[in-house]
């Protein structure tokens, strides 16, 4: 009977069935958290947003009286999204032992996170040029609240990837023991997720409403 048990232990393990541990409920409820402060913020600026669509005075537009650029943006979410893919090959490898394919995995997306807040500080500072602001009414204010926040998240992601990826070259990580690459993983793909959110309410909603008038 206990061997059985035992292979029925192992098989378990193998598959990924193991109830997940205090620390990974505790990024789950740590995630969670965040996930409701930019609940608020997005409803607030959904709510301003839509408001805003329905005063005429263009409180909703920029001061050259466009409305927001959507094509830059869409590029640089391209390079947020894909991100993804290496920090879930830096986990899958490091659950089999791969050094090389985790390290791979992380500088794989902390670069493609660094281009993406390059290309959000390009954009700030093109906005800014034309005189859009944080304080330009309540439209400066609502997007660069949401979008900083976000960006802020997505630098702290990238200095988890960081950390990470230096413990990974001095071999802190093995099969067994990564949960500080799972808890970065877990973080980046929020971050990830949250964006298209963010993206969809600052970018897409806009330019669906110009073109259904």
């Amino acid at each position: 009977m206990s061997v059985a048990h035992g292979e029925q232990m192992r098989a378990l393990e193998e598959h990924g069935e193991v109830s997940r541990g205090l620390n990974w409920w505790g990024m789950v409820f740590f995630i969670a958290s965040e996930a409701l402060i930019f609940a608020n913020l997005i409803a607030a600026y959904l709510y301003l947003e839509v408001r805003g669509f329905q005063i005429p005075d263009g409180l909703w537009l920029l001061p050259n009286g466009e409305h927001l650029p959507v094509a830059f943006p869409a590029i640089n979410t391209v390079f947020l999204l894909a991100s993804s893919f290496p920090a879930i090959y830096a986990r899958r490898s490091i659950t089999r032992g791969n050094q090389r394919g985790l390290i791979l995995g992380l500088w794989g997306a902390i670069i493609l996170g660094v281009i993406f807040l390059c290309g959000q500080v390009y954009e700030y500072l093109s906005l800014f040029s034309e005189g859009f602001t944080i304080g330009y009414k309540t439209f400066g204010s609502a997007f660069f609240t949401l979008t900083g926040f976000h960006g802020l998240h997505v630098t702290i992601g990238v200095i988890i990837l960081i950390v990470c990826l230096i413990r990974a070259t001095r071999g802190d990580f093995t099969a067994h023991k990564h949960f500080a690459v799972e808890a970065g993983e877990m973080y980046w793909h929020f971050v990830d997720g949250v964006w298209i959110v963010v993206f969809s309410t600052v970018y897409l909603l806009p330019f669906l409403m110009i073109h259904a008038k």
